[in-house]
């Protein structure tokens, strides 16, 4: 790469800047390793704010360079001692590293490790799990911590709102309905950041689509296009629902089901869909039963799937889905006789179980039927119950089953 090209990318990308950024919550788990010799590797869908919180890390003392900027197209990893050298010529000699979007550069990891055995401290964000774990296992073994970012939970997006939340504990009637206005929008607009502010339905459109071509088809070298597509438009409109690779296969018409199951692994790294498994001790059998399907972001699903609006049920279990998500959970649904949306794991027991429901009143028995055989399968003492607004106690089989608002919920567990 040319030299003076190179300098004029980080004299701009190192300038200071007076914006307000969002607290995210993330953050506290950052601190919590900031004065520690570990890599720090935060991973998150495009646009989900990863730039953002690499500038709320920024300080004086920090070098800062994104890789995701078109003029780093003929960068290579020859290029690195080039860049460090014109980081200490131009900003002097600092111990703090923030590297945006990497993993663009092959051969990155060899570099960071360099760093690292200097005593660097080194921030590093991607939009690619697998890609950053397989480079990370291969030369930052034991040398790193990795997070994920998420869009906005609903805290967040209070605060993206500016408005002041109360202890929960204190709230008058009218705050409670102001914050369930809040939940309302946030249900229909999702976490993206950017789009919360244009509100222009293209700007989803075009985030989806640059996943799909540059972080889907172009890194996996897929010669079609229709079968990916179809399978996330496939996905978008069926959230919660089981589905099994050889349904998604005759829906696309491909011949391989393992192709099916592929896609669905680069979803993944990509952070645009995940899949979620029927809890089973034997991860045999785990391993053959269908999954369930959640989406990134609810505002995402409604413009590229189709939803009826009967649907609302599927989307709010979506919200539930990620927060659980988010916050580090490793997340089953069950399902013998009946169903439960939601089994957290802890070690080796089911520690928790949720049922999540629009409006309780319309299914009541069946909801409480699936969390009480989930309840009595995994010995538990007591199961929650998540709404759009209902609230209350229910003791039933001398098991207590707490109702509860999601928003509530949500805002009670960070």
């Amino acid at each position: 790469m040319e030299r003076n090209v190179l300098k004029d990318i980080l004299l701009i990308q190192n300038k200071t800047t007076e914006e307000q950024f969002i607290s995210r919550t993330l953050m506290k788990k950052i601190d919590e390793y900031r004065k520690t010799p570990f890599v720090m590797i935060i991973t998150g869908i495009r646009r989900c704010g990863k730039s953002t919180l690499m500038n709320c890390l920024k300080t004086k003392d920090c070098y800062y360079v994104n890789f995701d900027d078109e003029r780093f197209i003929n960068f290579s990893v020859h290029d690195f001692q080039m860049l460090y050298e014109l980081l200490i010529e131009f900003f002097g000699e600092k111990d703090i590293f923030l590297f945006d979007e990497i993993q663009n550069i092959k051969g990155w990891e060899r570099f960071v490790r360099r760093l690292h055995d200097e005593k660097k401290k080194i921030y590093v964000t991607g939009s690619n799990a697998s890609m950053l774990s397989r480079e990370l296992g291969t030369h930052l073994t034991g040398r790193s911590i990795s997070l994920q970012l998420y869009p906005f939970s609903f805290r967040e997006f209070l605060e993206m709102k500016k408005y002041v939340l109360s202890p929960l504990d204190a709230l008058t009637s009218i705050e409670k309905s102001k914050i369930k206005n809040h939940f309302n929008k946030y249900f229909e607009e999702g976490g993206f950041p950017e789009y919360l502010k244009t509100k222009k339905s293209e700007y989803l459109k075009n985030v989806y689509e640059n996943i799909i071509y540059r972080d889907i088809i172009t890194r996996y070298k897929l010669t079609k296009e229709k079968p990916i597509k179809e399978t996330v438009y496939f996905v978008a409109g069926n959230i919660g629902k089981e589905i099994s690779f050889n349904t998604v296969k005759k829906l696309t018409g491909l011949t391989s089901a393992t192709t099916i199951k592929e896609y669905f692994e680069y979803l993944e790294n990509s952070y645009l869909v995940f899949l979620l498994s029927r809890y089973d001790p034997s991860l045999k059998k785990q391993a053959y039963y269908n999954k369930k399907a959640y989406f990134i972001d609810a505002a995402m699903a409604r413009i590229i799937g189709f939803r009826p609006s009967e649907d609302d049920g599927r989307l709010l279990e979506n919200i539930v889905f990620l927060d659980l998500k988010r916050k580090n959970h490793e997340v089953y649904f069950h399902k013998q006789k009946k169903e439960c949306d939601f089994l957290i794991k802890s070690g080796r027991n089911i520690i928790c179980a949720i049922q999540v429901s629009c409006y309780l009143k319309k299914n009541k028995e069946r909801e409480i039927a699936g969390l009480l055989e989930a309840i009595e399968t995994y010995r538990l003492k007591e199961g929650l119950i998540l709404t759009l607004d209902e609230e209350g106690e229910i003791i039933t089989n001398n098991k207590k089953i707490t109702i509860k608002p999601v928003w509530k919920w949500m805002l009670e567990n960070e």
